[in-house]
């Protein structure tokens, strides 16, 4: 099922009595998530992600705008009447009934003709339980459940109706590290084999990026920039969305462009053509630095961190908004701790540079 979102916007009076201006949680949203595919609203707390899902499941009515179900509009129709699927944060299971009987609760509460026989009922749960691995657990009540296994039960209630639209508002916030990466493969796993066009509201830029088809950052209730999770880690419009996403995150310079050259404090690192010279924001991605005697960019070594696979080198350059930059190369270079210095040479596709007043990404080339 096709979801079309038209210049949503959702306005809530300020609890501050003195200020008069209302909070704009989501500001003309204009999005279309295509079927069948999982898309995950990614931001900041406070950023309007769960909010935009509220208006889609219904919970919410927006202040203008319209939500369209396919061609269906449902801006205005009732939560219970949109075949939607939701998943909480915290479950919201009930305490006091088995985990089948959780399941069952949202057919039992079916009217007239959608309302299945109880055998069609008992069909339908053992497959959703089966789909979220948990039909052994049947008779087991939420109080006897990992964190894991009461959000395989929370999905398999959410998907026991089929519904025309799944919605996931930061399922995984509650489990461990380990877990969480368990749970996000079964969440990708489940909505390939439904097939369900899901919603998935997250803080965590990596658990959006590793199972999302498509991502949208939001910032201050505006998208910022959607597109396939890849192309928007290469590829920011700007700086809040090169800063938001990346583990670890990216590291920013002060620069200046002269002469066709960008600077980082007294050093030229590169060459280019196509932007304007001034002052403006350097940024660069910790796997964008090449170890090199005779790189171009000079930083005073700090302290290097063995990683298996990869070396961190975690240094600090005057040029740095940060007290210290990390930069992740192979593990198979190696670095002379016993040198105060470390030079780099910088990988042009994982440099980017920004407008020091708009913040908005500058193109070039790299001569």
């Amino acid at each position: 099922m096709k979801v079309k979102l038209e210049h949503l916007t959702k306005r809530f009076p300020n609890r501050n009595r003195k200020i008069k201006a209302e909070v704009v949680a989501v500001d003309d949203f204009n999005f279309e998530i295509p079927d069948g595919r999982l898309v995950g609203l990614l931001g900041p707390s406070g950023c309007g992600k769960s909010t935009t899902l509220n208006l889609i499941s219904g919970l919410e009515k927006p202040t203008e705008g319209k939500i369209f179900f396919g061609d269906e509009d449902v801006t205005n129709l009732p939560p219970e009447n949109r075949g939607v699927g939701l998943v909480f944060q915290n479950y919201a299971l009930y305490p006091h009934l088995t985990v089948l009987q959780n399941i069952l609760f949202p057919l039992q509460n079916l009217k007239g003709e959608a309302r299945p026989t109880k055998a069609q009922m008992l069909e339908k749960a053992a497959e959703a339980a089966k789909l979220v691995q948990i039909d052994e657990l049947m008779d087991r009540r939420p109080s006897e459940l990992s964190g894991g296994q009461q959000q395989r039960v929370a999905i398999a209630r959410a998907l026991v109706k089929t519904p025309r639209i799944l919605l996931l508002d930061e399922p995984l916030s509650n489990l461990d590290a380990r877990l969480r990466l368990q749970t996000r493969e079964e969440i990708r796993r489940i909505q390939r084999e439904t097939g369900v066009t899901t919603i998935f509201v997250t803080h965590d830029q990596e658990e959006a990026m590793s199972i999302s088809d498509l991502i949208v950052v939001m910032k201050n209730g505006v998208i910022q920039q959607t597109g396939k999770p890849q192309e928007v880690y290469d590829e920011p419009v700007n700086l809040f969305v090169a800063t938001f996403l990346g583990t670890p995150p990216i590291n920013v310079f002060e620069g200046k462009i002269s002469g066709g050259r960008l600077y980082i404090g007294e050093d030229a690192v590169m060459n280019m053509d196509g932007a304007p010279e001034g002052e403006v924001w350097a940024a660069i991605r910790p796997e964008g630095f090449v170890l090199s005697e005779n790189g171009p960019f000079n930083c005073a070594l700090r302290r290097v961190e063995v990683m298996g696979r990869d070396t961190s080198v975690v240094a600090a350059h005057p040029g740095s908004t940060a007290e210290q930059l990390r930069a992740i190369i192979s593990a198979e270079n190696r670095v002379d701790t016993s040198s105060e210095r470390v030079r780099f040479a910088i990988k042009p596709n994982k440099l980017f540079i920004f407008d020091r007043e708009t913040e908005e990404r500058i193109p070039f080339r790299a001569l």
